[in-house]
């Protein structure tokens, strides 16, 4: 069988045309037939039944909350500049915008699902202030709960719960003395000149842009997309932050299979892309489109060139400038296990095709629990509600770092961690103390011997501390604790309920 790279270079087509909507021409650009249509009927009934798509009330509510955040986002620019000695009528005119990103923008966010947001503010606005008086005023908002600055991340972010939903705001600051409404932010040369902070703010917008602008059937997408995000977030290999892949890799992936299959039906986009992604040589990296040859000063993703980029597991390219690789945090055993789920996926939807399976089928959820004999449990302890939430954060962000050093052990083929925190059980905690775990389950070489994990633990608790530390982020209170325990001692921890 010919790979995704040997079909994407063969400029033969079923009707004859050769066709180019990424960097390499179609696969094939036939359409659908009758009973891809049916089948496409059939998937679209299977995600309503998990609940995937957002009601009208709920879509206008979100818009509602969008239009709050940018009067407030207005509101706080013109207080700001009337700071700096401008007239209340000048200060009116210099704008500031808030823009949307991630899967409400792409049009395919499911119900409850948070809002990524970009706060853009021309150049007397600081990233300062966006930190200290933009956050006082959202503090001072009815509707703003669970309000937190994240401003040692790479991104740094502001979280808050809006009227009940989820919020992740970045901020930009633009060398424009005016932010007009009408700006396009794909201009590579609003760049110039911005620090790093900024660049990496302004990408999700900028690379959200291009997807949709470099996919042939943008509806078509967006099903296909919904039910690839169901898939991953069901088989427990939807998040960045763990060394998966997160909403924008998935996008890109959909994506690419539907510029090789530029007429397909969404039936057969779903199950094209289960091919595409189990047959891809990994670690060839994907791209949407060639490279730009803008040079502005920023890094791009270039394994050519950078000697770090080559040892990328599973390069994902952003289209825009400047180019990343998306899947940074994969590592050995998280690429083992997708690619297992991609082939699994691949059977399942290959007896869809012909009939021998339903929908149903494909969004199962596995059995976590049940298909590994030894686990790793996260413990993650603080003292109150808002520690908790701070402490969880920044123990998920280097929880793949553990992996990494058990997918290093000579003894351990497979180190599995669950994307799911958990609270534990009650009778298990201390008095007014909260606690959160993550499980990893664990495969060996040989289990006829016991297994000292005691180094791999205690790199990482020590890693952990010292970036706490280093942030002012460890206060009183917090604690973190792994320990290795088998299957039949799980009920120490979980209901016996998730354990099944």
């Amino acid at each position: 069988m010919s790979t995704p790279q040997n079909k994407e270079n063969d400029s033969q087509r079923n009707d004859g045309k050769s066709t180019t909507l990424g960097i390499t021409p179609a696969i094939s650009v036939a359409g659908p037939k009758p009973s891809d249509l049916i089948k496409t009927k059939e998937l679209e009934d299977s995600l309503k039944m998990f609940d995937v798509f957002e009601s009208e009330q709920e879509l206008n509510k979100r818009m509602h909350i969008l239009g709050k955040l940018q009067n407030l986002v207005r509101q706080w620019i013109k207080e700001v500049s009337m700071k700096r000695n401008m007239t209340e009528s000048v200060a009116e005119q210099v704008g500031g915008q808030l823009y949307t990103f991630g899967s409400y923008s792409l049009g395919v966010h499911g119900k409850g699902a948070d809002i990524d947001a970009l706060c853009v503010a021309p150049r007397h606005i600081s990233r300062v202030e966006f930190f200290s008086s933009f956050y006082e005023l959202l503090k001072e908002q009815p509707e703003v709960a669970d309000l937190r600055a994240v401003k040692e991340a790479y991104v740094p972010v502001i979280k808050m719960k809006f009227d009940g939903i989820e919020i992740d705001m970045l901020f930009a600051r633009l060398s424009l003395d005016e932010i007009p409404d009408s700006m396009d932010l794909r201009d590579d040369m609003l760049l110039k000149q911005l620090e790093d902070k900024c660049v990496r703010s302004l990408n999700g917008c900028r690379v959200n842009d291009e997807i949709l602008r470099l996919v042939p059937n943008k509806e078509n997408f967006r099903l296909a997309l919904r039910a690839v995000k169901l898939w991953a977030k069901r088989q427990g290999i939807y998040s960045n932050v763990l060394g998966y892949l997160g909403g924008v890799s998935w996008a890109m992936l959909v994506a690419k299979t539907c510029q090789l299959h530029p007429n397909a039906a969404p039936s057969t986009l779903v199950h094209k892309f289960f091919q595409f992604c189990s047959m891809w040589k990994w670690p060839h990296p994907v791209l949407l489109k060639q490279p730009s040859k803008v040079n502005l000063g920023f890094p791009v993703w270039d394994s050519r060139v950078n000697i770090q980029d080559g040892y990328h597991l599973m390069p994902i390219i952003t289209p825009a400038y400047p180019q990343q690789n998306s899947t940074f945090n994969v590592n050995l055993s998280t690429r083992t296990i997708m690619i297992r789920k991609f082939m699994n996926g691949l059977s399942i939807t290959h007896d869809i095709m012909l009939g021998k399976s339903s929908w149903d089928k494909l969004f199962e959820k596995p059995a976590f629990f049940r298909r590994y004999k030894h686990f790793i449990v996260l413990l993650v302890k603080a003292d109150n509600t808002r520690d908790h939430l701070e402490w969880c954060g920044l123990v998920e962000s280097k929880a793949r770092i553990l992996v990494g050093y058990l997918g290093r052990n000579p003894y351990i083929t497979l180190a599995h961690i669950h994307p799911e925190s958990y609270s534990m059980l009650k009778s298990q905690t201390e008095p007014n103390t909260i606690c959160s775990m993550w499980f990893i389950g664990l495969k060996f070489t040989r289990t006829d011997f016991s297994i000292d994990l005691t180094r791999e633990y205690r790199s990482f608790k020590n890693h952990v501390i010292r970036h706490a530390i280093n942030i002012q982020a460890l206060k009183g209170g917090m604690t973190l604790d792994a320990r290795h325990v088998e299957r039949n001692q799980l009920s120490h921890y979980l209901a016996q309920d998730l354990i099944k």
